[in-house]
C-alpha cells in the first residue's frame, strides 16, 4: 500500500517476439520506456526510464501469463490467446485482465486442410470418425472439440508449425493467424474462428489488492485515450512460411522432417553436402513442404522439439533433430520405437546444469545442501523437462518443482528460478547474465532418427537404407 507518499515496488514481464515493437512503441508514447527493450537485446532485466520502483523482465510470450499467476511479476503484456489457454485448464488463476491494449489483433482459428473434404462443422459433429486436432494451444482445443460435441477427437499438442500437420497427420489444426487469408495462404481453410486476440495488461490478483501500483495503470490508460497510436499501426512480426505443395498419401513414400529454426541453415548445408537439393528450405523462403531431388521422398518442415514424437507415431520415417530432443523424449517413453540412426556432427552443444553465479554452490550435491538450509523445494526451470526430471531423480534431489518454459530460459534466475537446464555452445550468454555452470550432462549434436518399426518395414526399407546411407557417408566426410 501507498506510505509516506511512496509507491510500492512493481515488476512487469514483458514479452519477446512478434509483441515486442508494438509493446516497446506503446512505452516509449507513454512514458514507460525501458532503454533496452529493443528486437534482438541480450538484455533480460530492465529498468524504467522515469519509475525507479518499476522495473520488467523479458519473457517468452507463451511464459508471461503463467508468471504473473503464480505472482512472481505483477503486471505482464501478452496476447489474450495465451491468457485464455492458461484459464481454459486453469479457470480460478490469480490473473486479472485489466486492460485491452487493441495491437496485435489476430484471431484463433480451427482450420481443416483444403486438400481435404471437410467444409463445415457439421460435417464434425456428425461424423463417426476420431478427429486428430493439431495445436499450440491444448487446453482451447479441448474445450473446443467438447462445445463442438465432436463424439471423439485426439488432441496432438505441439511446439508450433501446426499449420503443416494436416491432411496427412491430423484433420484438423487450431492455430493463430492474423485474418481468414493467412490461413488459406496455408493451404488450409478456416472451419470457425474461435477467439479474437489482441495484446493485454494482466496483472496478478493480489499484487492488485495489496500494492498500489495506480501511477503505472494511469500511464497506460492516458496511452489508451491518445488520438494517435503509433504502436497499432506496428504489424506483428510474423516469421514466413508457405504450405502450398499438394499432399501426398503415397504409402510407399519414405517421410523425412526437417528443422526450422536456429537449425535449419546448418541442416540445408549438411543436405547439399550429401547431394541432395531442396527447393523451399531457406531462411528467406521457407516451404514448409520443400521438395526434395528424389520423388519417392516427401518433406515437411518442423520444430526440432516436435520429431522424436512424430516419429514415434509413425507419422514420419526419419527426423533431423537434436539428440537433446532425442533423449528428452526418451526420458519421458524409454520404450520409444524411436532410435538414432547416424550422428550428423553439427549443431554442436553441451546441456548443462546452471545456477547464479551468486549462489556458493559447485556441484549438485552442495546445491542439496543449500536447499535443505532452505526447507523449501528446489525451483528447477526448463525446456527439457523429461532430461531436468531424470537428472533431478539420479542426484537423489527429493524434493523439488519442475517449471516448463518455452525459451528465454536464462532469464528465470535468480529470482524465479534455483537451478536451470539449458543448453549452450560456450557458456559466454550464461555468464554474461551472471550464471555459471554447475555440471554439464551431455554433448549434444544433429542426428538423424528413425522409427524402427520404419526402417525395418517393407516396402519402405531399402529405400530408407539408401536415405540414410546417404546421410552417413556425408557426416563422415565432414
Amino acid at each position: 500500500m501507498l506510505t509516506g507518499g511512496q509507491l510500492d515496488y512493481v515488476r512487469i514481464a514483458l514479452p519477446k517476439g512478434r509483441l515486442l515493437p508494438a509493446t516497446a512503441c506503446l512505452l516509449k508514447e507513454t512514458e514507460l520506456e525501458f532503454k533496452d527493450y529493443t528486437q534482438g537485446t541480450r538484455a533480460y532485466r530492465l529498468k524504467s526510464t522515469k519509475l525507479p520502483y518499476l522495473s520488467a523482465k523479458i519473457f517468452q510470450e507463451k511464459d508471461i501469463p503463467i508468471q504473473v499467476a503464480v505472482g512472481n511479476y505483477d503486471l505482464g503484456i501478452c496476447s489474450l490467446d495465451w491468457i485464455e489457454e492458461l484459464l481454459a485448464k486453469y479457470p480460478a488463476s490469480a490473473l486479472i485482465k485489466v486492460a485491452d491494449l487493441e495491437y496485435s489483433k489476430g484471431n484463433l482459428y480451427l482450420a481443416a486442410s483444403r486438400y481435404r473434404n471437410i467444409s463445415s462443422l457439421q460435417e464434425l459433429s456428425t461424423g463417426q470418425y476420431s478427429w486428430r486436432i493439431v495445436t499450440e494451444y491444448p487446453n482451447l482445443a479441448e474445450i473446443a472439440a467438447l462445445n463442438l460435441r465432436l463424439r471423439r477427437f485426439r488432441i496432438f499438442p505441439v511446439w508450433g508449425a501446426a499449420e503443416v500437420y494436416p491432411p496427412e497427420n491430423a484433420d484438423l489444426a487450431l492455430l493463430w493467424a492474423r485474418d481468414d487469408s493467412e490461413i488459406r495462404a496455408q493451404s488450409l481453410f478456416p472451419l470457425k474462428t474461435l477467439l479474437s486476440s489482441t495484446a493485454f495488461l494482466i496483472a496478478n490478483q493480489e499484487s492488485w489488492q495489496a500494492k498500489n501500483f495506480s501511477q503505472v495503470i494511469a500511464y497506460f490508460s492516458q496511452g489508451l485515450e491518445m488520438k494517435a497510436k503509433p504502436w497499432l499501426k506496428i504489424k506483428p512480426d510474423v516469421a514466413k512460411s508457405s504450405n502450398s505443395f499438394r499432399p501426398d498419401f503415397n504409402e510407399e513414400k519414405v517421410w523425412l522432417a526437417l528443422p526450422d529454426g536456429h537449425q535449419q541453415p546448418p541442416t540445408s548445408e549438411f543436405l547439399n553436402k550429401a547431394g541432395l537439393k531442396l527447393q523451399g528450405y531457406s531462411e528467406n523462403k521457407l516451404n514448409r513442404r520443400p521438395r526434395l531431388n528424389l520423388d519417392w521422398v516427401n518433406v515437411k518442415v518442423i520444430r526440432p522439439q516436435d520429431m522424436p514424437l512424430q516419429v514415434a507415431n509413425g507419422n514420419f520415417d526419419l527426423a533431423i533433430t537434436g539428440k537433446d530432443w532425442l533423449l528428452d523424449h526418451l526420458c519421458r517413453f524409454p520404450s520409444s520405437p524411436v532410435v538414432e540412426l547416424v550422428d550428423l556432427g553439427f549443431g554442436q552443444v553441451k546441456v548443462v546444469a546452471v545456477v547464479s553465479q551468486d549462489l556458493p554452490v559447485a556441484n549438485i550435491d552442495q546445491l542439496k545442501q543449500v536447499q535443505d538450509v532452505n526447507l523449501s523445494p528446489l525451483r528447477v526451470v526448463s525446456e527439457y523437462v523429461n532430461i531436468a526430471d531424470k537428472y533431478l531423480h539420479d542426484n537423489h534431489v527429493s524434493r523439488y518443482k519442475l517449471i516448463p518454459t518455452w525459451g528465454a530460459s536464462e532469464a528465470f534466475l535468480p529470482e524465479d528460478a534455483d537451478l536451470l537446464i539449458e543448453n549452450t555452445q560456450t557458456g559466454k550468454t550464461l555468464a554474461k547474465h551472471n550464471l555459471k555452470i554447475m555440471d554439464t550432462l551431455f554433448q549434444s549434436t544433429a542426428c538423424l532418427i528413425g522409427n524402427r518399426n520404419s526402417v525395418e518395414s517393407l516396402p519402405k526399407k531399402e529405400k530408407i537404407a539408401s536415405l540414410v546411407e546417404s546421410f552417413r557417408q556425408a557426416a563422415e566426410a565432414n
